[in-house]
């Protein structure tokens, strides 16, 4: 018969936070900072030039679907016609 031992454990340590002052927060919203007369309307332009090429990719998009379309109602039209024959 043999005796087997195992070192006990200790109990995990317990960390309790410092005391900190309270954080004071001003009521008052932030206003974001002003947008110089340069570059407003870059950025209007910059958008601009985005919603365009999401317009593009949208009309793309939209092509492509209409060939799926088209290509599962030719092979339900195949599936219909080997069916029959």
């Amino acid at each position: 018969m043999s005796i087997f031992a195992a070192p006990a454990q200790s109990p995990a340590p317990v960390v309790i936070p410092a005391l900190s002052p309270a954080v004071i927060v001003s009521p008052t919203p932030k206003t974001a900072p002003a947008a110089d007369s340069v570059s407003l309307p870059l950025t209007i332009k910059m958008l601009q030039e985005i919603k365009a090429a999401n317009e593009e990719m949208l009309k793309k998009q939209e092509a492509a679907l209409q060939q799926l379309d088209e290509l599962q109602k030719a092979a339900d039209e195949i599936k219909v016609f080997s069916k029959r024959g």
